[in-house]
């Protein structure tokens, strides 16, 4: 049986609504819709509910834009979702994904899966759009290790946090990138990352 079973009749159009009446940012609506993408491919190879695990995804940063720092986020959203109905276990997921382990520990798969895939997908998305085709469908395991040592390549995204948060989920980092690249290239066209077509080499 899941352990996530109740949305309290929250739909995946209610959560998008929530999201674009806070977000207006072009490329945070596109990260939330990568950790979307990225919590429901994980969901399915763990047999949880895909509808609940994507809305964790996509609603983790709805609040961001309006408050950014450390203090605010994602705590002040906390409330807006509670009086909007969405459930506890939302809530405390998203929560969790912030910089507050010590009051919201990383407990259960869910909350440890949201934090592997929030700084990934990020990262994952600006080696996409640095490669000729512009598509994550053509990046690899190893094209982002590369990157990874660049550190004036995405530099506000924590490499060793990424690694670290593999690990707390249990799965090898190449592995865990590999599956966040076939969860971002089913996706492709929505994020962006579709890519564009490449001239053949004179």
């Amino acid at each position: 049986m899941s352990t996530y079973p109740d949305l309290n009749g929250k739909t995946r159009d209610d959560a998008w609504a929530l999201l674009t009446e806070w977000v207006s940012s072009e490329s945070l609506r596109k990260h939330c819709l990568s950790v979307e993408a990225a919590m429901r491919w994980y969901a399915r190879q763990a047999g949880e509910p895909e509808d609940a695990w994507a809305m964790v995804g996509l609603l983790h940063d709805f609040d961001y834009e309006r408050h950014p720092t450390l203090q605010q986020h994602p705590i002040e959203g906390a409330p807006v979702l509670r009086d909007a109905g969405y459930p506890e276990w939302i809530i405390r997921a998203i929560l969790s994904h912030g910089d507050l382990e010590e009051t919201f520990p990383r407990q259960s798969q869910l909350e440890k899966t949201l934090h592997a895939v929030d700084e990934l997908t990020g990262f994952v998305s600006a080696v996409a759009l640095v490669r000729p085709s512009k598509a994550v469908a053509d990046v690899k395991p190893s094209s982002v290790r590369k990157k990874m040592k660049d550190k004036a390549f995405a530099a506000a995204i924590n490499r060793s946090e990424m690694v670290e948060a593999a690990a707390l989920l249990g799965v090898e980092f190449d592995v865990h990138v590999a599956s966040v690249i076939d969860a971002m290239t089913e996706n492709a066209e929505a994020l962006g990352l579709q890519g564009v077509p490449v001239s053949p080499s004179s």
